[in-house]
């Protein structure tokens, strides 16, 4: 909420998650940022992979979105999916892109 209400919407993503780490580094919350998961696919490892925008406590994934439409439905399954294949439980989407601060928690 903070770095929302001094930066306001309009910028680009990576500004807001610049802003984050800044955040978390100096509130000394553990986190992993672009952090890497690995696609299983029955018994292989896919090629391609995907990188959540914050991993927080080693335990919520945080997806940082700059988007004016607001927390679309594919946000949303694209977070459940970042959940399913990380194995972690609980979700949060922060989109930036309008007047007020958007967020939406999941839980897997």
């Amino acid at each position: 909420m903070e770095v929302h209400k001094l930066l306001g919407h309009g910028f680009l993503e990576i500004v807001y998650k610049d802003a984050i780490e800044y955040e978390v580094r100096k509130k000394l919350i553990p986190y992993s940022r672009e952090k890497e998961y690995l696609i299983e696919y029955k018994e292989v490892i896919l090629p391609h992979k995907f990188y959540a925008d914050f991993v927080l406590f080693d335990n919520i994934i945080l997806e940082v979105k700059a988007a004016e439409g607001g927390i679309s439905d594919a946000y949303i399954s694209l977070m459940l999916n970042y959940l399913k294949a990380s194995k972690r439980k609980i979700g949060l989407i922060a989109n930036f892109g309008k007047d007020k601060l958007e967020y939406k928690r999941l839980i897997f």
